[in-house]
């Protein structure tokens, strides 16, 4: 009896994100990004860089679905985000975890609560909660915090709260947006090192960030945009200064 041969995959079944010709304008007409063609494949480490107003935070925007693209094509782990319908976005953002520059958290709740906070949004049941929350809090190194305000917590512990929080729903792709801006150079290298750690273990990572000694040192993919253009992506690439 014949067997059947093992179908290879080809390069486009292994992207997740694919940004085709994206043009974004806001309604002042002023362009945010311009024909930017991008291509990311599952478990790569991407880091966005540029100056201020190149066009990073509106890229971000645009995977997460909270902003729509002018023209083009755009689509993140199967989903076409310029025919996406409105009710099947929070489906698609199951999928995601998103970590912010300013953590985010609840100020009003425990460091438990914050994280089981984002169980509770896709109905996990109770059980599956008391298991996850403690198991990815012992990931960051939050094991013992666990009953703790965000008051209470140092810059570096709030946005390891917010990382876990990101990860407890096991996401296929990671967004960091600027996830060191408020954080000490120790607590910055610390957050990376999770990060990092978390994309070895297969989830599509990608950071924003103006870090230029961070970005030099872990020779990942680095994608620069420039005015809403990229102007430069290279694998095990560095910071490119403005000229």
């Amino acid at each position: 009896m014949a067997t059947k041969k093992k179908k290879k995959s080809t390069a486009a079944e292994n992207e997740i994100i694919t940004l085709t010709n994206v043009c974004k304008a806001y309604s002042t007409g002023a362009p945010a990004l311009k024909d930017v063609n991008l291509r990311i494949n599952r478990g790569e480490f991407v880091f966005i860089v540029g100056d201020s107003g190149s066009g990073k935070s509106t890229l971000i925007k645009l995977l997460l679905r909270e902003l729509t693209i002018t023209s083009g094509y755009i689509n993140v782990m199967g989903y076409d985000l310029s025919k996406i319908r409105h009710r099947k976005i929070p489906k698609f953002r199951r999928n995601l975890g998103v970590v912010f520059q300013d953590f985010r958290l609840l100020k009003d709740r425990n460091v438990y609560e914050n994280v089981a906070f984002a169980q509770r949004v896709i109905q996990k049941s109770n059980k599956e909660i008391k298991r996850n929350v403690p198991s990815i809090l012992a990931v960051v190194g939050l094991a013992g915090k666990y009953k703790a305000k965000p008051r209470q917590l140092s810059g570096g512990e709030q946005q390891r709260v917010a990382l876990a929080r990101a990860l407890v729903n096991q996401p296929t792709v990671l967004l960091a947006d600027e996830p060191t801006g408020n954080l000490d150079p120790t607590n910055s290298w610390e957050i990376m090192k999770l990060l990092d750690q978390i994309n070895q273990n297969g989830t599509t990572v990608i950071v924003v960030t103006h870090n230029r000694e961070i970005v030099n040192a872990m020779k990942k993919r680095v994608v620069t945009l420039r005015k809403g253009v990229i102007i430069s992506d290279e694998e095990e690439g560095e910071y490119i200064d403005e000229d």
